[in-house]
């Protein structure tokens, strides 16, 4: 297949930069109007609601909301009935994953002034976390360790998962995987009647303070919509995976790195940076001998003709640059000399350093988190972590000795803003010997 070839140096590239990586992330107005009308009936009628939506949507019927959770022997039993191969690649991706988050754990902290006023920081975890997982087609026990294991690490009093069986029908993988990262509760349910539930809370559902994981555009329009009432991760767009090299990566690896994300999705990207035009047109050649080969060929062709490109940049330090306006979801840099470059790569979600760090790794078992911003957001937003399911508290312990020099610089600054009562708060304190 032919690939659409930019180079740097040519008038025009910026131009043709901006449009090769704007994706519309705007609502679709039928979906937001339906979502609205699921979330609000949804808090209303609640159980009743849900087993409605539950009949429709999943074509799964059961006599009472209880019925849609699963019992903890449940999971138990699927993390007992895999396959060895199975069981023992989940621990070890379960275990990298736990260790890397346990680093990001932070602890509360204060300090003593002299005058005997000791200000700090509290850190504690949310009450109660709840994670939406896709199902049907889409079913990723990757992502259930990923949101679970860094909220379990945070200290979450407990953590609710959602899933949707479609006709029934349960992925043993993913509950095996809720059974390994200590989900506490499990219920069958999905969409945007499970991210109301989750919100708002029902008679079965218990409300959480904060919703993770990812969906399809319902859901993510419900996470949107109940914004505010919880917290959540993000609203991630299509996957996204750029490549800087130096042509040194044999380029079967890079023409597949490229697949390992086109093949999500249709709307998918993947983006090849160079300065070797030989090597450009080697991974085109490679693509087009390796792609019948693959069982998803339609989404990875349909991905790379709307969304991809092969880019020749006058050298490195340009690649990073460029990589640096696109902020890539996944960045490989896969060059001789990987730590060069670092320093110059200051947005992206993860940096893979150096020709055997396949992105694919991180996205199972590398230890770092795979939920991690997509459509540019890495210039301000951050893979999910620990820290994602801790709050910080303010400490504040004034002493008199303390009250009274800051009472003098609290006065001034409150008449200046005209607020009266809190300038005499702290005038009142001034009086104290």
């Amino acid at each position: 297949m032919k690939l659409r070839r930019l180079m740097s140096d040519q008038p025009g590239f910026d131009a043709e930069l901006a449009c090769l990586t704007a994706f519309e992330s705007a609502q679709d107005p039928a979906v937001d109007r339906a979502v609205a009308d699921i979330v609000a009936d949804v808090r209303v009628r609640g159980d009743e609601a849900l087993l409605e939506y539950t009949r429709r949507f999943d074509r799964l019927t059961v006599a009472r909301a209880a019925d849609l959770e699963l019992p903890r022997p449940v999971l138990e039993q699927a993390l007992a009935g895999l396959p060895a191969e199975q069981a023992d690649a989940l621990r070890a991706a379960a275990e990298r994953i736990r260790v890397f988050h346990q680093r990001q754990k932070a602890e509360s902290w204060t300090y003593t002034e002299a005058d005997g006023t000791v200000l700090g920081q509290r850190v504690t975890p949310l009450d109660r976390a709840g994670l939406y997982v896709p199902g049907g087609k889409a079913a990723y026990p990757s992502s259930v360790l990923m949101n679970a294991i860094p909220a379990k690490v945070a200290g979450v009093g407990e953590l609710i998962m959602v899933v949707p069986t479609p006709d029934g029908v349960r992925n043993e993988l993913v509950l095996a995987a809720a059974a390994l990262a200590g989900v506490d509760r499990v219920f069958t349910i999905g969409g945007a009647q499970a991210i109301a539930a989750l919100a708002h809370g029902t008679a079965t559902v218990p409300a959480v303070d904060k919703i993770t994981g990812p969906g399809n555009a319902w859901v993510a329009a419900a996470k949107r919509r109940v914004f505010g009432t919880v917290g959540i991760d993000m609203v991630a767009g299509p996957s996204e995976i750029l490549v800087i090299s130096d042509g040194s990566t044999p380029a079967d690896w890079v023409a597949m790195d490229l697949f390992s994300q086109a093949e999500h999705d249709e709307i998918a990207q993947a983006i090849l940076l160079s300065p070797d035009a030989a090597f450009l047109d080697a991974v085109e050649h490679a693509i087009g001998r390796l792609l019948a080969d693959m069982p998803r060929a339609d989404v990875i062709r349909a991905s790379l003709s709307g969304r991809g490109a092969l880019i020749r940049t006058r050298d490195l330090a340009e690649a990073c640059e460029i990589a640096n306006r696109v902020a890539p979801e996944h960045l490989e840099l896969s060059v001789r000399d990987p730590e060069t470059w670092v320093p110059l790569l200051r947005h992206a979600g993860a940096i893979f350093m150096g020709p055997y760090s396949s992105e694919s790794l991180g996205d199972y078992c590398a230890g770092p988190n795979h939920v991690l911003p997509t459509g540019r957001t890495a210039r301000f937003a951050s893979p999910l972590g620990v820290y994602d399911f801790q709050k910080r508290t303010s400490l504040i312990q004034v002493s008199a000795a303390g009250a009274r020099a800051l009472g003098r610089v609290a006065a001034v600054l409150a008449h200046g803003e005209g607020l009266t009562a809190h300038a005499r708060a702290a005038e009142l304190r001034l009086q104290e010997d």
